[in-house]
């Protein structure tokens, strides 16, 4: 019951995780560059439409799970005799709540807020300003919380070799 318990929470938490890191690695390589393409007023539009859709199940149930996910499976290997895979997916539950999640909460989410209540400025130029600042900072921190995530998965699959052979 204990193997298949950590078994299964590894699977989820590295399946949220990966989701949540291909989501960030969409919108640094395709989403914010395509936005950056076309007018200041129509990207900012599009943003905050994406910003009010983002905010559903799938999305939340990987972002907070991931790092539950990963911490379950940390307790579950304790509970192994697992302790270096432990260890293992404890890390990576950190590096996720530090590199993804906190930057999440103090970063991309109050710029998203600030742009959610901008009015489309009439003029282009003024549209491009604020569309440049906020596209170019969003996208830098945006793609920490994907890099964050993508190491918090291959510290997870390093955690899986270690319990594997020790097993």
């Amino acid at each position: 019951m204990k193997f298949t318990l950590a078994a299964v929470a590894a699977t989820l938490a590295m399946l949220l995780t990966t989701g949540v890191s291909g989501v960030f690695l969409a919108f640094s390589t395709a989403v914010m560059p395509g936005l950056d393409a076309v007018k200041a007023g129509s990207a900012i539009a599009a943003m905050q439409s994406i910003n009010q859709k983002i905010l559903n199940p799938v999305f939340l149930s990987h972002f907070t799970g991931a790092p539950l996910a990963g911490l379950a499976t940390g307790g579950a290997l304790l509970l192994l005799g697992q302790r270096s895979a432990a260890v293992l997916f404890f890390v990576a539950a950190g590096i996720y709540l530090l590199g993804a999640f906190l930057p999440t909460v103090i970063v991309n989410v109050p710029m998203n807020e600030a742009l959610d209540v901008t009015k489309i400025p009439a003029d282009p130029a003024e549209a491009a300003r604020i569309w440049t600042d906020y596209s170019s900072r969003w996208t830098a921190w945006n793609t920490l919380r994907g890099v964050a995530s993508a190491i918090s998965v291959l510290v997870m699959a390093l955690g899986l070799y270690v319990w594997g052979r020790n097993a």
